[in-house]
């Protein structure tokens, strides 16, 4: 409904919203967190289990991320994928970097990887084509079914 109300979800607040759910102010869809790196819940989701991995650090250029980082944000990736398989059962994945406003971020100031399940006839380019969004689930229903895979 959230993203309903608001029309496309493109309104953000203030700051950077990676920074303020790395920093605890926005946490309550956080499934893991490492040194170097978290996941959480993608808060307009494209299809249920919408999960974003993202780097502590604020970095917007992938070429800046040190050596542990890319270790850390691949292995939380893995994670994902793991996670969502045993608890979805999704038939496939999208997983993916927009790179800058132009190469379609939302947040280009602020890495993150996207990771989508898939499932035949979910809909797929429902959001794009009839500009909605079709979601059977809750975001917190996803989460308590997801967050005990991450533990």
């Amino acid at each position: 409904m959230e993203y309903i109300q608001t029309g496309t979800g493109d309104v953000l607040p203030e700051g950077c919203v990676f920074c303020r759910i790395r920093d605890g102010y926005e946490d309550e869809h956080v499934l893991a967190r490492t040194d170097l790196a978290f996941v959480v819940l993608n808060k307009f989701p494209y299809n249920p289990g919408h999960l974003v991995v993202v780097p502590s650090r604020h970095v917007g250029d992938i070429e800046a991320l040190t050596a542990e980082e890319n270790a850390d944000l691949q292995s939380l990736l893995q994670r994902s994928v793991r996670a969502l398989r045993e608890g979805s059962e999704p038939q496939g994945f999208n997983i993916g970097l927009n790179l800058g406003r132009f190469g379609g971020a939302g947040i280009p100031d602020h890495l993150h990887w996207h990771v989508v399940p898939r499932w035949s006839g979910d809909m797929n380019f429902m959001s794009v084509v009839g500009e909605t969004r079709v979601l059977p689930e809750l975001l917190a229903d996803t989460y308590r079914r997801l967050a005990p895979r991450f533990a």
